[in-house]
């Protein structure tokens, strides 16, 4: 059941889930991961501003074409999905600007597209998306997507990469370099900032503390 999960716009967020891929099985991106976005971004919205409804339908279609971590065209998936969900929302009525408008923050939301949101509700979708990538739900994404793609826990001749660069394809915990640790410089609002530093610090202790029980540190 779905009912009130997108509070005050779920009669558009009825419509707009149905536009959405069938089950990829993929648990890292399913209706749990756009409902997070979605709280996020209305924390967000609160304190800086932007259209809601704007927010809303660019948070359910910002992933609504299914592209896998692996997959050739991971860095064309938020292009894909924004044009997708142009589609979507001009046949269901909507005018240019506003399609414009989450087509934008859409395509400009992804870590991998490497684009600049320009409009505060892509600023904010961002920042909500990135959020998802740390602190707890982050390093529970992070394992089980590297779950997903047959990846190691971790290199057990040499957990910290001493000597080599990161490979985090083949062990999970190198991604925390490659990519997790990263993301809290790089968040677009001062709300976004400031919940993303709270959960970089869970990232940093979460991080200490697993090397510790691995390197046997802890005895």
């Amino acid at each position: 059941m779905t009912d009130n999960l997108f509070f005050p716009y779920q009669s558009l967020a009825t419509d707009l889930l149905k536009y959405l891929p069938e089950d990829s099985g993929d648990g890292s991106h399913d209706l749990s991961h756009i409902h997070r976005v979605w709280v996020n971004a209305s924390v967000i919205q609160t304190v800086e501003g932007g259209d809601l409804e704007i927010l809303l339908a660019a948070t359910i279609l910002h992933d609504c074409v299914a592209v896998e971590k692996n997959s050739s065209l991971r860095a064309k998936a938020s292009t894909l999905s924004s044009e997708k969900a142009s589609t979507i929302l001009s046949g269901l009525g909507w005018s240019e600007s506003k399609v414009m408008a989450v087509a934008h923050a859409i395509e400009s939301h992804s870590f991998s597209a490497g684009l600049e949101p320009l409009t505060l509700e892509a600023k904010i979708l961002q920042d909500s998306d990135r959020l998802d990538a740390i602190g707890m739900v982050g390093v529970a994404r992070c394992f089980y997507t590297a779950g997903r793609m047959g990846a190691a826990l971790y290199d057990v001749t040499n957990p910290t990469a001493s000597g080599r660069e990161y490979q985090d394809k083949q062990f999970a915990i190198e991604h925390f370099q490659t990519k997790l640790l990263k993301l809290a410089s790089g968040f677009r609002t001062n709300e976004g900032e400031r919940m993303a530093a709270k959960r970089h610090q869970r990232l940093d202790h979460f991080l200490s503390a697993f090397m510790a029980e691995v390197s046997a540190l802890e005895y």
